[in-house]
């Protein structure tokens, strides 16, 4: 990351550095207030949605101990001529019983025939709209009942999980036999189609000699004089409470201690003890054990994709032995906080943004202000780094960087300086050993070797070209030249002449050379591609010596391709150079020869003098322009040249 920022511009690493110490307060700032304004607004809405769900709760229990309330006295006063009613029906039952041991005690009729006549004496009776008469023994066996006769009922228990029997078997063989016993329980009738339980009350005595307990048992709710009032006011109550809503979708529920829902907007009567949350824990279970408190569960209902926190408020009704529930989905009451929340941050984020655009601003017109030196700066280095030594660094402040622009500027003169010095010292090293050589050359070698052309063009005319020793005379002729053309280029080496620049179009010039170079012994079999750009300007240039680059890279390209092959000549610009480049599909150089391939003197050619690619280097020197070689043996190879639109002498 450091290294990264490091590489950017100094604008845009004032831009890293400066943005965050103004948005990082910001942020912390807004959020921290804005987290603050949230919690208080967030825990406000809660108290008051949990004040809410539990004024609820209370209010339903209100509603119910109200209609119990109503109904409890009268319930009372019927409940025991209730107890009466069934007292006299078990006595009126005992007697019938009685009546017949009687009779057979005296002989009458036997004690089957008795037992027999009691049965179909008690089952004819009635007691309200359900209820009848029974009798079983003190082990449990039923001896007269209207559907279970001869069955033991001993281990039955009620709805609480009681033994009533047991409890009825135990009670009647150790009371009195003139003594009445009551016993109410709850009971759930499935054949009448219940429901719930109803409390069923049952008034028995024992008949020790038969050991026969007598019982007449009945439905509470069958003997109101008006139960359908009740009803209807407990239904009505019912449809009050499950139209009340808790948020958006939460209700009120009621429920027994098992698990059994007795109110409920949807599933009234199932049992749903067993349920259990998304994470699987019982949560019903939890209500029924604990009877008052608060729970939390998530909750996922058929549709949704996922589940949501659900709150629960439930108190215990005794009375009823009843739990009351009001439920509700956090995120529905948690909806107004949510939306503060949403503005807290929509503000924060549109105060982020507009101080972020107006540092951004700042620092830009900060950066410039400290950028625009240094960069002219760096135009100035780059234009010395291509010996543009003259250019100087503007001096606009009296700070450290005008400390370092003085400076440089009195560092660029002495290079300046010292440059000159150095090209003076190597230019006249150069032309005193070589002027001394090509001049000793020229003179040993050029009188005799304008002698040998001269007699070997003498006897070229006069020999018959079909003479067997005309072949020799013309390798002598050929020799001579080549020995000639080394002196030659020895000497333009040596002399290192200024270019005489012109204003010239680079275009039309490499046209020309190309066009010339085609017709050259060495370029047939050669096609010659020409991609010239319409956008190039004209260069100050020296045209001969360009154009002399141009053939002797041509030429070489051609040499390296004997077998033919494809020469790509093409020009192009970039932002301060013109370029020309040269791709042949040739043999290519080896990279031993790649290093040293402008060294004067060094070839790979057999009759290669090693000073052409030197001159040419030298020539694009002098231009301010550079020369580069890429090559891979077998791939062909690239030659590139750039020449400056501006020049400067130095």
């Amino acid at each position: 990351m450091f290294k990264f920022v490091n590489n950017l511009k100094i604008r845009w690493k004032m831009t890293i550095v400066v943005l965050p110490l103004v948005l990082i307060p910001i942020f912390v700032v807004g959020t921290v207030v804005g987290w603050i304004a949230y919690r208080q607004a967030h825990l406000g809405i809660t108290q008051t949605s949990m004040d809410d769900l539990d004024h609820l709760a209370a209010f339903t229990i209100d509603l119910l101990d109200s209609h119990n309330q109503q109904f409890k006295a009268y319930q009372k006063d019927k409940k025991a001529t209730t107890e009466q009613e069934l007292a006299s029906l078990t006595n009126l039952a005992y007697s019938m019983v009685q009546a017949q041991s009687k009779l057979y005690q005296s002989g009458d009729i036997d004690l089957v025939s008795a037992k027999q006549a009691a049965r179909s004496a008690l089952k004819r009776v009635q007691v309200g709209e359900t209820g009848y008469i029974y009798a079983m023994t003190s082990k449990g066996d039923l001896a007269v009942h209207i559907a279970r006769e001869g069955e033991n009922v001993y281990g039955e228990v009620d709805e609480d999980g009681r033994h009533f029997i047991r409890t009825m078997c135990k009670a009647a063989t150790k009371t009195a036999p003139d003594k009445l016993l009551t016993i109410v329980y709850p009971w759930r009738n499935a054949e009448l189609g219940d429901s719930v339980p109803r409390q069923k009350m049952v008034v028995y005595r024992y008949y020790e000699p038969w050991d026969w307990i007598i019982a007449t048992g009945g439905y509470l709710d069958e003997s109101y004089e008006n139960p359908a009032a009740e009803r209807q006011a407990f239904a009505e109550l019912k449809t009050r409470l499950k139209a009340k809503r808790a948020g958006q979708t939460g209700y009120i529920y009621c429920m027994d201690r098992k698990g059994t829902l007795t109110i409920h907007p949807e599933a009234e009567g199932e049992n749903i003890y067993a349920s259990r949350d998304s994470n699987g824990t019982p949560f019903i279970e939890q209500m029924c054990k604990q009877r008052e408190g608060w729970i939390r569960y998530p909750w996922q209902n058929p549709g949704e994709t996922e589940p949501r926190r659900k709150i629960v408020r439930y108190l215990y009704y005794q009375p009823w032995d009843w739990i009351v529930a009001v439920s509700s989905y956090e995120d529905e009451f948690y909806h107004e906080a949510n939306l503060i929340k949403g503005r807290i941050l929509s503000s924060l984020g549109a105060i982020s943004i507009v101080v972020a655009t107006l540092s951004i601003l700042m620092v830009f017109l900060a950066a410039k202000v400290l950028s625009d030196p240094i960069r002219h700066m760096t135009a100035v280095i780059r234009d010395i780094k291509r010996g543009q030594f003259k250019r100087k660094m503007e001096i606009t402040s009296r700070d450290e960087l005008g400390e370092l622009a003085v400076a440089f500027n009195r560092m660029t003169s002495n290079l300046q300086h010292n440059r000159e010095l150095e090209a003076n010292l190597a230019q006249q090293g150069k032309m005193a050993s070589l002027g001394i050589l090509s001049s000793g050359v020229a003179h040993e070698i050029n009188n005799p070797l304008g002698v040998i052309l001269g007699y070997a063009g003498y006897l070229e005319n006069k020999i018959d070209p079909e003479d067997s020793n005309y072949h020799f005379i013309h390798e002598i002729k050929r020799e001579s030249k080549r020995c000639k053309k080394i002196v030659q280029d020895l000497l333009n080496y040596a002399r290192t002449p200024r270019p005489e620049f012109a204003e010239i179009d680079l275009n039309q010039l490499l046209d020309q050379i190309v066009n010339f170079a085609a017709n050259h012994t060495d370029m047939h079999g050669v096609k010659i591609i020409k991609k010239f750009t319409e956008e190039l300007p004209p260069l100050s240039i020296d045209g001969d010596q360009i154009r002399q680059v141009a053939i002797n890279l041509i030429l070489n390209a051609g040499a390296a391709m004997v077998d033919g092959g494809q020469l790509t000549v093409s020009t192009s610009c970039e932002e301060d150079s013109a370029i020309i480049t040269f791709i042949d599909s040739g043999n290519g150089i080896d990279d031993v020869d790649l290093e040293r391939i402008f060294e004067p003197f060094y070839t790979t050619k057999d009759r290669g003098t090693g000073l052409g690619l030197a001159i040419t280097r030298q020539i694009i020197e002098q231009h301010h322009g550079s020369i580069q070689i890429a090559s891979r043996l077998n791939h062909g190879t690239t030659v590139t040249i750039r020449l400056p639109f501006q020049r400067e002498e130095f």
